[in-house]
């Protein structure tokens, strides 16, 4: 299970949302996907289930979303914005 680390502000868009953080000072721009990959992950969901949603959603091959929310989840992570609890 993930959560967004306690340094990060995060924004909801239009276009997605951005994610400040104020430890760091640095900005992150989100997409549409990134930002409903942070509201899944803020559910409970883990990686499978979200692959799975958003490739329903989406109409998209299953082993491709799910290589996609696993490379984003580990870039979030590398960056300090989730940590794992």
């Amino acid at each position: 299970m993930f959560q967004i680390s306690d340094t990060v502000r995060r924004t909801k868009t239009e276009d997605g949302g951005v994610l400040l953080d104020i430890h760091h000072g640095r900005i992150y721009c989100l997409n549409v996907v990134g930002s409903k990959i942070l509201d899944l992950l803020e559910k409970g969901l883990d990686t499978v289930q979200i692959a799975a949603e958003l490739s329903d959603a989406y109409a998209m091959d299953i082993e491709t979303v799910s290589n996609d929310v696993l490379d984003f989840i580990r870039t979030l992570q590398e960056h300090n914005v989730l940590k794992v609890c």
